[in-house]
């Protein structure tokens, strides 16, 4: 069966007509800031502090948009004897957004968790060449990044959560026995104390009644 001629036109007329009824809604942007979902990728944070300067994110990034730099230095021996051993410092990290396609490839593939993405996304320049944002950009940005979902309550402890949960049981373990050792020794401290303060009263009150025995009412001999 063909199709009515103008049954398209009167379809889309239709759409025209539906959405001219509706209730205008305006984003009140920037007085009202949206409310974005929470895994809204805006910009990369950098945690510098736990940054090793492996490069696998420069490595990994398809866009070749994150440059870093560093320096290595030499850390001296823990004990004595031992060997020193060198560590890289980091110097440089940057990236470019004006390159950067947020696939998020280097947040996934940091093995110690040194990037986030942040909901921010208010960073546009009149300049390309601003878009290359340097680590204390993204360490600012870093403060933004919202905290993590919280757990299934059916779900299993992460390891990392029960291993330093085991560490502070057994360390307040440790201390409630110091503290309960110390009571103790206190404890038998003021018992020896006590019962050399009676001993002593004992043997003065002895001596007296002795001083006593040997000498009469008047002083004489008994």
């Amino acid at each position: 069966m063909s199709p009515i001629p103008g049954s398209g036109l009167a379809k889309g007329l239709a759409v025209t007509l539906r959405t001219m009824t509706k209730k205008t809604v305006t984003a009140q942007y920037p007085d009202v800031q949206p409310d974005l979902p929470p895994r809204s990728r805006g910009v990369i944070g950098l945690f510098e502090e736990n940054c090793t300067v492996c490069m696998l994110c420069a490595r990994e990034c398809p866009d070749w948009c994150i440059y870093i730099d560093s320096h290595k230095e030499t850390v001296p021996a823990a004990v004595e004897g031992g060997r020193e051993r060198s560590r890289n410092v980091l110097d440089r990290f940057a990236i470019d957004f004006s390159l950067c396609m947020y696939c998020g490839i280097c947040i996934e593939v940091c093995p110690f968790d040194a990037l986030f993405w942040s909901p921010e996304f208010e960073y546009a320049e009149t300049d390309i060449h601003e878009l290359t944002h340097e680590r204390d950009k993204l360490r600012e940005w870093m403060w933004t990044v919202p905290a993590p979902p919280a757990l299934d309550p059916g779900a299993e402890e992460p390891k990392e959560v029960a291993a330093a949960r085991k560490a502070a049981d057994k360390l307040a373990a440790a201390q409630a026995a110091e503290a309960a050792a110390a009571a103790e020794a206190d404890q038998a401290a003021e018992t020896d104390q006590a019962a050399e303060t009676g001993q002593a009263g004992q043997n003065e009150q002895t001596g007296q009644n002795e001083q006593t025995g040997q000498t009469g009412p008047e002083g004489g001999q008994a």
